[in-house]
C-alpha cells in the first residue's frame, strides 16, 4: 500500500527541484524528505527521481506516479469537503494569499460582504505577489490564492489546481506633468524615456516588457519598485514613465503626473485558485462566490476558462 504522506512529499520535490527546497515547504528535515523518497520508491519498485546537479529530476515512472499523485489527492481533498459538508459547520478559517491591488479591490470588499452572509467563516489574508501565492497554495501555506497569470504558472489544466477568473485589468499610462508627449502618449511614442516598473520575478514587470516589445522597443527600466505607490511618486518626481494597473491608480491621488489610457498596450488577468477537489468545501466555496462577485463589479471579467 503507498502512504499517501509519500505522495505529497514526491509532489514537493518536483514542485521545488531540489529534497532541501522540498523540506523547507512540508517543514520536513531533508533527510526525513529522503527517506520518504527512499520508502516510495521501495513501494512502487522502479526509481523515481535521477539526481541532476544540486537538484532532481522525474524519472518516466516518477512522472507517471506525479499524475497519479495529484489525482489522489485531489480526491482526498474532496474527501474533506464532503465530509466538511455533511457536518454543515460552514464555519472556520480560510488562509487567502493575495496580492496589494487585489487586496484592496476585491478580497477587502468580499470580506466585509462575508460577514453578513457568512459570519462564521474568518478569513486570515496574506500579502503574497501574484507569482508568489501559488506556491504558497501548493505548500499548503494557504487554503486560497489570488493570483495573476505569469509565464510559468500552472495553467487550467494542471492537475493540483481549480481555477476561478476574476477580472482583467488594463494598464494605464503615468507620465509627469509638463511631459512634452503628454497629450498624445502612445507606447512606442515612450521607446527613448527611462521607464519605471517592479523588479525582474515580479509578473508585472514581464507584462510591461512584453507589451513593450509588442510596441517595437524594450523599455530601459531605470528604477524598480514593487510599490506601485512608489513607482507613481518617481513619475511625479520626472525619474521616468510607467505602465501601472487600472486598480493600482484608483485609490491613490498621485500629484504631478498625468495618466493616459492606451488602448491594448497591456492586460492583468486575474483569477483564484484552489488545490483541486477543495472547490466544494463548505467554507471555501463561499469566499470563492464573494470573490467573484466583487469582480463581476470591476468589470472586464474573464469569461470562465478553467
Amino acid at each position: 500500500m503507498i502512504d499517501t504522506r509519500r505522495l505529497r512529499t514526491l509532489r514537493a520535490v518536483a514542485d521545488h527541484g531540489t529534497v532541501t527546497a522540498a523540506a523547507a515547504a512540508l517543514h520536513l528535515t531533508p533527510s526525513a524528505v529522503s527517506q520518504q523518497l527512499v520508502a516510495l520508491e521501495h513501494e512502487v519498485g522502479h526509481r523515481l527521481f535521477n539526481r541532476d546537479g544540486r537538484g532532481v529530476r522525474l524519472t518516466a515512472v516518477g512522472r507517471i506516479m506525479l499524475g497519479h499523485a495529484n489525482e489522489v489527492l485531489a480526491q482526498l481533498e474532496r474527501a474533506r469537503a464532503d465530509v466538511a459538508a455533511y457536518a454543515a459547520g460552514e464555519a472556520g478559517e480560510v488562509t487567502v494569499a493575495c496580492f496589494a491591488t487585489a487586496i484592496s479591490a476585491v478580497l477587502s470588499p468580499a470580506i466585509a460582504a462575508l460577514r453578513a452572509s457568512a459570519p462564521g467563516i474568518q478569513v486570515r489574508v496574506l500579502d503574497a505577489e501574484g507569482d508568489q501565492g501559488l506556491a504558497m497554495l501548493l505548500d499548503s501555506a494557504a487554503d486560497l490564492a489570488v493570483a495573476v497569470e505569469y509565464r510559468g504558472a500552472p495553467d487550467a489544466a494542471d492537475g493540483r489546481l481549480s481555477r476561478l477568473p476574476l477580472y482583467a485589468e488594463p494598464f494605464d499610462l503615468v507620465l509627469p506633468r509638463g511631459h512634452p508627449l503628454a497629450d498624445s502618449a502612445t507606447l512606442v511614442s515612450l521607446s527613448a524615456e527611462r521607464w519605471i516598473g517592479p523588479y525582474p520575478g515580479n509578473p508585472v514587470h514581464d507584462v510591461i516588457t512584453f507589451a513593450c516589445q509588442q510596441a517595437g522597443f524594450t523599455p530601459n527600466v531605470a528604477h524598480c519598485s514593487d510599490d506601485f505607490r512608489a513607482v507613481v511618486a518617481l513619475v511625479g518626481a520626472g525619474a521616468g514613465v510607467a505602465l501601472v494597473p487600472r486598480l493600482a491608480l484608483r485609490d491613490m491621488a498621485p500629484a504631478g503626473v498625468v495618466v493616459r489610457r492606451t488602448q491594448g498596450a497591456a492586460e492583468r488577468r486575474v483569477f483564484a485558485a484552489v488545490r483541486r477537489g477543495a472547490d466544494s468545501h463548505p467554507v471555501v466555496r463561499p469566499v470563492l462566490a464573494a470573490l467573484r462577485e466583487v469582480a463581476s463589479s470591476i468589470g472586464g471579467t474573464p469569461p470562465d476558462t478553467s
